[in-house]
């Protein structure tokens, strides 16, 4: 597997953007809601990362299944998703790549009145965004490659490594053929 980007150039970058939301955020009511499962690493770094008060919150959102490495139908859980009204919220996930579940993120969380709603992502593959709207915060720009590790998975594998790795040819066949544990 062939590293994109290092466990040190996303920390830097993580930091970064802890320090930016701290500013921008500062005495405001501030929400991160992360979105499971492949935000979970950088939500934790992040939250650490920021030095405003903060409340963290979780929605479930997913278009890729299994051994899938195209999006498809969106799915949304909002059960987990506390109070927002009144509340500034920062939608966080892991990736940005068609669009399309942030966009159906952002409507789900506006049906909690909040305040404002804005979007952060590690990663921004802007080659496939198919609609109008751009992550408010992003980490970095990607090559349309299918990536993994820091909480990016295939098929619930790779969530672990603490770079970022682009799967080749190679990769996924050996990946598909090895039986996951349940």
């Amino acid at each position: 597997m062939r590293v994109l980007l290092s466990e040190i150039e996303i920390s830097e970058r993580v930091k970064a953007l802890g320090h930016q939301l701290s500013e921008e955020y500062s005495g405001r009511p501030l929400t991160i809601l992360g979105v499971l499962t492949g935000s979970i690493v950088l939500l934790a770094d992040l939250i650490r990362a920021t030095s405003v008060p903060l409340r963290v919150a979780l929605i479930q959102a997913a278009s890729y299944r299994g051994t899938e490495t195209t999006p498809g139908r969106l799915t949304i859980n909002q059960s987990l998703v506390p109070d927002l009204r009144g509340r500034d919220v920062v939608i966080l996930d892991d990736i940005f790549d068609t669009g399309n579940t942030m966009v159906g993120l952002y409507e789900a969380v506006k049906d909690f009145q909040p305040a404002s709603v804005r979007s952060a992502v590690l990663l921004w593959k802007t080659a496939r965004t198919e609609v109008d709207l751009e992550p408010d915060y992003f980490g970095f720009q990607i090559p349309d490659e299918f990536v993994v590790g820091y909480g990016l998975d295939f098929n619930d594998d790779f969530r672990h490594l603490p770079y970022i790795g682009v799967m080749e040819d190679e990769d996924l066949k050996h990946a598909t053929a090895t039986p996951q544990d349940g």
